[in-house]
């Protein structure tokens, strides 16, 4: 038996897991299911219609009724009820009645003929916030110390009013560890004190549904001490004391709530658990908690209230047990322990049961798990009939939490009601069980592309439905084969899962849906796109205010993508500010300020994935300057400075500079006293006598110094004797027989007082006698004349003021004036180390005869000649100086095989000796310099002759030279090389058996004992026979192209100046070739060339001005004939015909503008000053060169001057105007500016009297032009 039992266990579990929630299409038969209801406990706003939801869906769609109070209400007979259209959601007009009448348990159902669903049992009750009851509080009075309790006890409501305490102005009332609010609204003081006293004690609950807020009475608080509450109240009590006590005096803690040293709770689990002590005691206690049983619950506790609450969410079964209060302070310590039990409501241990879709002859299970505490009973119920009730069904099987079916059939589609309660709660579910038969179907939408981001996971969907549940299986591109295992996981579902998508699972999958009545494919497909990844992030930024900062955020993201950058500060939107320049890759802002410090964030969005970094700005300023400075512990040469550091501006202070101002003696200009580290506030300064001190103090951090601070208030010092004495004291003679006595002054602040002047002392040294002493004053120097010439003294200067003289002074050493020395070096030598060196070597001067500070010795030499020529050379004296007592010199750069001659003297300060007698010396032979000259000439066809100069230089005898040649071929390299010596007095040498029409190099240099000096290079060609030199280029070549004529050549000669020649075929004089030089290249293009005719080239190198130009072979060019490609125009048909058309054009345009000119008769060229407007006339317009219409009796009078009004009319004399005839000589009129009027060619000729006089003269192309212009 109990295996069955199991068996039918695993059965049930089995079938469960086939039958998993299944969404049926609304297009299918199915029983009701309910989508939307109100909550079980409904509370209402009692000024608002109340609207009880209850939604359904089925096919066919339901219809719905009502219980209320457990018996059927008839909406149609409640004129304030009604359901809205295709829904059972009911609305109860308040405004005919009283809400409290619709006070009741309402429960609604939906049928169709598949079955019947219910809703929960939904208590509606009206949210109530009733006003506070009147009553007249009296002020309380306390004793100062003791523990006070202010009640609120606000009205009940629903739900539960939220209370706070505010004073009058609704300022909430300022809680501590001393006073706190508790869970019920009373306020708590752990002990009052004085500035407890207030009248304005005020508790307010605020009602959330209705939002209204009610207020209690205020409440009076006087907290006396023990003197003010006697004083007070004698009066009352026949002046007896009311408190014969003591003060109250410090105690230990003691618990205000819980009473008594332990309690109980019970939280229902998934609520909230919230529990609280307070305690009394002077000092204040502190409040701590812990579990007695265990640990508390980290993640979901919570202290509130100065450690007074306790609160844990979300509680479990786990959060039962003993919590253990403590309010401890300096006298003692009391506890109180709190027993908590949790309760549970019934709860789904695995869901609600689900709905059941079977195919006829299926099995299928529907199971209701919950549990609870205390353990909840479960019923079932059949289209909202207990089952037990219910039609006998044989496939259907109640085995307590759990309903079986097997071999189901067609009919048997219901909805059945799992109802799971206990004396917390009650849970009800629907599910029905649909019997169908149906082929599979996917609702997954047809071609639907699914983009996922590479490395993530991807989700295929094949939502289906079928009756059996179809079997899915997937397919990709090809369908080879099935898509199952690694790295594919078919879900339940059919989703296709794919755990880490790559590039190559891009592509069209096919989910296939089959099961026993038929078959269905859907397609979809892949997109695996690359990730957006930020490349370079946004970087820590410190910027002083005023300058710009850039963060960069370049990224990298899917071409197929479109990002969208996004820039925030500190998580929210930028500021609406233009200094802040987005572009694509980077923000900018300009001229920072203290506000644009933050945190910064880009983030890089597609519509597949995002990417973001942040970097922090701060933004730096150098630091306002300290504040309030103040002078503490005065003495008589110190002081202490105290100030308050200014800002830092978020760059930390470094140090602080201490300056001071000296009003006494330097008034305006500030010196720096000291520095501090920029932790310190304070400064002891050193101060000396005799001055009047104000300070400032300047703050630096890494920006800048600050500006100063305010100045101090003023120090004085009194005065007092000189503390040092000059320095730099020094003695020296401006002439051989005085001495100067010198000394760095005082300065004002070293004085030390009044009356400054100097004590100055001398005495020669090394001589048994008495300082000489005199008193300067105002000077720095004391000249003391008449003593012997460089002679050592001791010397002081000592500083004496009005107060008393200074310290004993040192002793400093000087020395009279000095004068020439009177002797030279003696014993003089030189020794020639090489040819362009030597060596002086000469014995000391005599101290005494130097007469002076020895600075030093001068060699003066020249060069007198060298000894290959005996003519003697105007060389300047060379000085060489040795700093020192030196007995020896080194001269260097000599010329060799020369005669020198020199002399040394001594030089101190005042100048040099006299020179000691001349020697002479001579330097040996050097090697010698390059010759001057090397010509090739006489290039014959196997010899060449070379001719050279010899060197300048020559550093001695020539002895010799050496020549050296090589042959160079047409590519530039060398052959093997040829040497031959030749002796000193020859100049020319002829090389024979030469190759001919052979290029080479020629080395010369001349020899001397000491050896060959550097060689000159040169190079010659041999030529081809005796007649002609031998050409150095080959292979001339021409080739003709649009841009001309390429000439190209091999070459291979020494010569740098080469060029083209080219001349007419036919031409037959040697002056007509005409040159295109040649920059270093081997072809050229010859532009100049005429097509059709043919012209000779040749390529020429020139060298020496003596040699022949050498000449390549000719070749011969010739320019084809080239069509020519413009066209005489004049002789094209299109512009004869083009030329006609206008000529035909302006010929009907004048005939236009003639008729248009003569219209009106006869044309107005004067018009009378104070003739009247006439409207109709119209005066000649300088803008369009058009004419009006106007009459003249008189054709042949001469034209007059006239202006035009401002007003744009002409007016017209008593006599009107004609025209001059033109071409036979009639004078033409000008205006008054000078202007020609006379525009009109022919004669004036008179009409008849029936024509009305109208003139008739042609006019004037001018005029005809200016016509043509208008009508165009």
């Amino acid at each position: 038996m109990e295996r069955r039992r199991m068996d039918a266990a695993l059965l049930v579990l089995f079938l469960g897991h086939l039958a998993a929630a299944l969404e049926v299409p609304l297009d299918l038969p199915q029983p009701p299911t309910i989508t939307h209801q109100s909550p079980k406990d409904y509370i209402i706003d009692p000024r608002e219609n109340i609207i009880i939801h209850c939604e359904a869906k089925g096919k066919p769609h339901p219809s719905f009724s009502w219980t209320r109070n457990g018996t059927h209400f008839d909406i149609d007979e409640d004129p304030n009820v009604t359901m809205r259209p295709h829904s059972g959601t009911l609305v109860v007009d308040i405004s005919r009645a009283k809400a409290e009448q619709y006070e009741c348990v309402y429960q609604c159902t939906a049928r169709n003929k598949h079955g019947t669903a219910v809703s929960n049992n939904i208590v509606v009750k009206q949210s109530r916030s009733p006003l506070w009851s009147k009553e007249k509080i009296k002020p309380i009075v306390v004793q100062e110390g003791v523990s006070l309790v202010l009640p609120c006890r606000p009205p009940a409501g629903l739900p539960p009013p939220i209370i706070f305490w505010m004073d009058n102005n609704f300022q909430r009332l300022p809680q501590s560890s001393r006073v706190a609010q508790s869970l019920n609204g009373d306020l708590y003081f752990s002990n009052v004190l004085r500035d407890d006293s207030r009248n304005d004690y005020i508790c307010y609950a605020r009602f959330p549904y209705t939002q209204t807020i009610q207020q209690k009475q205020p409440i009076t608080v006087k907290v006396l001490n023990m003197d003010a509450i006697n004083d007070t109240m004698a009066a009352f009590y026949n002046d007896t004391d009311l408190f014969s006590e003591e003060p109250a005096d410090e105690r230990k803690p003691s618990f205000l709530i819980p009473s008594g040293p332990s309690s109980s709770k019970t939280v229902l689990r998934g609520q909230v658990l919230e529990m609280e002590c307070i305690a009394e005691g002077l000092p204040t206690p502190e409040v701590s908690w812990t579990k007695v049983s265990g640990d508390l619950p980290a993640k979901r506790t919570s202290f509130l209230h100065y450690q007074r609450t306790l609160r844990i969410v979300n509680v479990s079964e786990s959060d039962a047990g003993d919590y253990r209060c403590t309010a401890r302070n300096q006298l003692g310590s009391v506890h109180h322990t709190i027993h908590v039990m949790v309760k549970a409501a019934p709860y789904w241990i695995s869901g609600a049961p689900r709905n059941l879709v079977l195919a006829p002859g299926e099995s299928g299970v529907l199971t209701c798990r919950a549990s609870g505490t205390p353990k909840p009973s479960i019923t079932w119920a059949m289209n909202g009939i207990p089952i037990e009730n219910s039609p006998k069904d044989l496939s259907r099987k109640v085995e307590d939490d759990t309903i079986i079916f097997t071999d189901v059939q067609p009919g048997s589609s219901a909805v059945y009601q799992c109802n799971v309660s206990n004396d917390f709660g009650y849970l009800l579910s629907n599910a029905f069980v649909n019997v169908l038969s149906e082929p599979p179907r996917v609702l997954t939408q047809a071609n639907k592309v699914y983009q996922v981001i590479k490395n993530h996971r991807a989700l295929i969907d094949c939502a289906s439905f079928g009756s059996p549940i179809p079997k899915i299986t997937w397919f990709k591109d090809s369908r080879s084969s099935t898509l199952d295992g690694d790295p594919y996981i078919l879900h339940d579902n059919g989703t296709l899962e794919i755990h880490i998508a790559q590039a190559h699972n891009s592509g069209r999958y096919t989910c296939v849906a089959r099961n026993s009545i038929g078959i269905y494919e859907n397609h979809v497909s892949l997109e695996v796109k690359e990730p957006t990844r930020i490349l370079k992030q946004p970087e820590y930024k410190v910027v002083q205010r005023g300058k710009s900062v850039v963060f960069e955020c370049k990224v990298k993201h899917d071409p197929s993508l479109i990002p969208t950058m996004t820039w925030l500060k500190d998580d929210g939107e930028l500021p609406d500010d233009e200094r802040l320049i987005v572009d694509s890759d980077s923000l900018t802002i300009t001229d920072v300020t203290e506000s644009d410090a933050g945190m910064y964030t880009c983030i890089m969005n597609t519509t597949l994935d995002h990417d973001s970094a942040s970097a922090e700005l701060t933004v730096v300023e150098r630091p306002d300057p300290p504040t309030d400075l103040e002078l503490t512990d005065q003495k008589k040469r110190s002081v202490q400075l105290t100030w308050t550091p200014g800002d830092e501006h978020n760059s930390p202070i470094q140090k602080f500079l201490i300056q001071y101002e000296d009003l006494l003696h330097h008034r305006g200009h500030w010196h720096n006293l000291t520095e501090v580290p920029g932790t310190k506030t304070t400064a002891h300064l050193k101060l000396s006598p005799y001055a009047h001190y104000t300070f400032r103090v300047l703050a630096l951090n890494a920006v800048d110094f600050s500006r100063p601070s305010l100045s101090s208030r003023v120090y004085k010092t009194e005065p007092a004797a000189p503390d040092e004495n000059p320095t730099g004291v020094q003695g020296f003679g401006t002439e051989h027989d005085n001495l100067v006595i010198s000394w760095k002054p005082l300065s004002g602040l070293q004085s030390n007082g009044p009356g400054l002047h100097y004590k100055v002392m001398w005495r020669q040294k090394a001589v048994d006698s008495d300082w000489t002493t005199v008193t300067v004053a105002n000077n720095s120097k004391f000249v003391v004349s008449g003593v012997p010439t460089f002679v050592p003294y001791e010397l002081k200067v000592q500083a004496v003021n009005d107060y008393g003289a200074g310290p004993e002074p040192a002793i400093a050493h000087g020395y009279s004036g000095e004068d020439l020395p009177v002797a030279a070096p003696e014993n003089v030598q030189a020794i020639v180390v090489n040819s362009a060196l030597a060596e002086v070597h000469w014995d000391p001067v005599p101290f005494k005869l130097i007469r002076g500070h020895l600075k030093g010795f001068k060699v003066y030499y020249w060069r007198e000649r060298s000894l290959h020529k005996h003519n003697p050379h105007h060389v300047e004296k060379q000085i060489l100086t040795f700093s020192g007592n030196h007995t020896r010199g080194m001269l260097p750069g000599l010329h060799p095989f020369s005669l020198y001659s020199f002399n040394v003297r001594v030089y101190n300060g005042k100048g040099e000796g006299p020179p000691s007698p001349t020697q002479q010396f001579e330097t040996p032979e050097g090697v010698p310099g390059t010759p001057t000259s090397l010509i090739v000439t006489n290039p014959n066809l196997d010899s060449l002759t070379l001719e050279w100069s010899p060197p300048h230089v020559r550093n001695g005898r020539i002895t010799g030279y050496t020549l050296k040649y090589q042959q160079v071929n047409n590519s530039n390299e060398l052959g093997p090389m040829e040497e031959l010596a030749l002796p000193a007095n020859e100049t020319s040498v002829t090389l024979p058996n030469l190759k001919y029409s052979t290029r080479y190099k020629f080395y010369l240099n001349a020899k001397t004992v000491r050896g060959a000096g550097p060689a000159i290079s040169g190079e010659g060609v041999t030529i081809m026979d005796e007649a002609l030199p031998v050409s150095p280029f080959g292979n001339v070549s021409s080739s003709v192209g649009e841009d001309g004529a390429l000439i190209s050549w091999e070459y291979w000669g020494p010569e740098k100046n080469v060029y083209v020649e080219y001349k007419n075929k036919n031409s037959e004089a040697e002056e007509e070739w005409q040159k295109e030089l040649v920059n270093g290249s081997q072809n050229i293009v010859l532009k100049g060339l005429k097509g059709g005719l043919s012209y000779r080239v040749r390529v020429v190198a020139k060298g020496h001005h003596d040699q022949p130009p050498l000449l390549s072979d000719e070749v011969l060019v010739t320019v084809p004939a080239v069509a020519s490609r413009q066209v005489d125009i004049a002789t094209q048909g299109w512009f004869i015909g083009l030329m006609c058309a206008i000529a035909l054009l302006i010929l009907i345009l004048l005939i236009i503008c003639f008729i248009q000119r003569n219209k009106g008769g006869k044309y107005p060229v004067k018009e009378k000053e104070d003739a009247h407007t006439d409207p109709e006339f119209q005066p000649m317009k300088e803008d369009d060169c058009t004419f009006g219409e106007y009459s003249d009796n008189e054709d042949h009078k001469p034209l007059k001057g006239s202006r035009t009004p401002s007003n744009g009319t002409v007016k017209r004399d008593d006599s009107d105007d004609s025209l001059v005839d033109y071409g036979e000589g009639g004078d033409g009129q000008f205006n008054e500016d000078g202007s020609f009027i006379g525009q009109y060619s022919g004669k004036s000729a008179s009409r008849d009297t029936a024509e009305g006089h109208e003139s008739s003269e042609a006019p004037s192309p001018i005029n005809a032009m200016n016509s043509l212009n208008s009508f165009v």
